[in-house]
């Protein structure tokens, strides 16, 4: 069966996580000791027990009854398989809601049918929109406590259809009840002015859109499998397309080509892979491929991409700021990054756009990023996996923002006609100043030089140095790795140099 993954949203209040659970108590998958533990909970019979602590499970949630961090939930039906993701509706958690709704097929934004639709409300439907969510629902909820007034219903349904325009999408709107289970997983008598389907009845009816075809072959190599010399193969998810023994193939950044000859997974070979499932590719040709490297279809290959736009949600408390260092995460790809400029600041609730330096927690903004390396890019618009990623403290590994591609920028749109980079142009592009490290042996310098290109430095290696050529390698933003004295020496030959004692990483010992 399918799997589908939808995700909840809304303001405070709403009912999401009651809906979730009437949602696995209705469709009878909610186990008997699991019931009788949130029936224990709640202090009530079968009548009052409150499902919501299905999902709320946090202490600090349930003393709140509020919503604080994502909830996945697994249930199936005959027809499809689902993954719930129950995501906070308060603004200071907004980081959480793109995190829950980043892997979603739908999202289902809920609505109290009281106070209509809210600030909140919106703020999640347009984060549903920006992060491509293809399919849309809002559950106008708690229609019991409004007497199941079409009125009502009808008002908040052309409200959200005139907002939802303005996003660039449609969305299906259900009267129900979460609590009392109208219109939840059956379709109810009480609203008979409503005629389409139970929110249940919705899910299992979603098509899932998914590039199945093998002009779009995505395949990020995760790790290189060689159990034995006459084996070697590589490991990874496919992100896009499908492929088939005998179909060409283009190694990235090599460029080199090659053609499939097995598909190998731990059930033994298969005549055809498809996009989401892992395996391991056997190539004709012995080709120098490893983590990070990407396996493509050469007529329609993704961008090879030193600078990008980006659509970005701050997850860090320490916020975003062009100037500092950041690491790139993308797929099994890495790069060091820095962002040349903030673009703007996004306000969600009402989709303009602020002029700012600075980008805090749980902001969205448009910025342009700069990478030390090329990524294998396609926008987000057509590739979740291809067009999303990350931006890490390069000291903590602490996720800082999470980012969708919007457009790819050709390199010659950074370089000057006239004359080569400064100084200041290529540290910024590389993410980090220029440095020297000393070591005593070749093999300490070949463990480091390998330790720092994986975290995207850019290295150079020297056995011997004349010290009046190191200005260069430091003018160039370059990380020399070199064989030397103790670091007293080269402090010495640095002062002659006159260069910033901050160039100076160090003697490298024990690596």
């Amino acid at each position: 069966m399918e799997l589908l993954r939808f995700s909840t949203a809304g303001s405070v209040d709403d009912g999401k996580s009651t809906l979730i659970g009437r949602l696995l108590f209705d469709s009878k998958a909610i186990p008997d000791d699991q019931y009788e533990a949130i029936k224990r909970a709640s202090g009530g019979d079968a009548g009052t027990v409150d499902l919501a602590l299905l999902t709320d499970g946090l202490r600090a949630e349930r003393e709140q009854k509020i919503t604080i961090d994502v909830a996945y939930r697994y249930f199936a039906t005959p027809r499809r398989r689902f993954i719930i993701a129950d995501t906070p509706g308060h603004a200071q958690y907004t980081r959480n809601m793109v995190t829950g709704a980043s892997t979603a097929h739908a999202a289902v934004i809920l609505v109290d049918a009281r106070n209509g639709l809210l600030e909140q409300s919106r703020r999640h439907a347009a984060l549903s929109a920006l992060l491509r969510v293809p399919h849309l629902a809002v559950a106008i909820n708690k229609m019991d406590l409004v007497g199941f007034d079409e009125g009502i219903y009808r008002h908040i349904e052309a409200e959200f259809a005139k907002f939802a325009a303005k996003l660039g999408v449609t969305a299906t709107a259900i009267p129900l009840s979460a609590l009392a289970g109208d219109n939840v997983v059956e379709r109810s008598q009480n609203t008979p002015f409503y005629t389409g389907p139970s929110l249940l009845e919705w899910l299992e009816g979603l098509p899932i859109a998914e590039t199945r075809d093998n002009e779009a072959f995505r395949f990020p190599v995760q790790c290189v499998i060689r159990p034995h010399q006459n084996f070697r193969g590589f490991a990874g998810k496919i992100a896009e397309g499908s492929i088939r023994p005998g179909d060409p193939i283009l190694a990235l950044p090599s460029g080199k080509c090659s053609v499939i000859k097995e598909i190998v997974t731990a059930d033994g070979t298969q005549a055809q892979a498809l996009s989401g499932e892992s395996v391991v590719l056997t190539l004709t040709d012995e080709l120098d491929i490893s983590r990070g490297d990407l396996l493509t279809t050469p007529e329609n290959p993704p961008a090879i991409a030193r600078r990008f736009v980006a659509t970005v949600c701050v997850l860090s408390e320490a916020g975003l700021a062009p100037g500092r260092p950041y690491i790139a995460i993308q797929t099994t790809r890495q790069a060091a990054a820095a962002v040349e400029k903030i673009d703007f600041r996004l306000a969600v609730e009402t989709l303009e756009k602020e002029e700012t330096n600075r980008l805090a927690l749980n902001e969205l903004g448009q910025v342009t990023i700069a990478l030390a390396q090329p990524l294998f890019l396609d926008p987000y618009t057509r590739s979740r996996e291809m067009g999303g990623f990350l931006l890490l403290d390069p000291a903590t590994s602490v996720p800082i923002a999470a980012g969708m591609v919007t457009q790819v920028l050709p390199e010659t749109d950074h370089e000057r006609a006239a004359e080569p980079w400064n100084r200041t142009e290529r540290e910024r592009r590389h993410g980090h100043r220029g440095g020297v490290v000393v070591v005593q042996d070749r093999a300490a310098a070949a463990t480091l030089e390998r330790r720092l290109a994986a975290q995207g430095w850019r290295t150079a290696f020297a056995e011997r140095i004349e010290w009046g050529a190191l200005d260069a390698f430091i003018t160039n933003g370059l990380i020399l790795i070199t064989l030397g004295e103790p670091m007293q020496s080269l402090e010495s030959q640095l002062d002659v140099l006159r260069l910033p004692d901050t160039n100076l990483i160090g003697f490298a010992e024990g690596i």
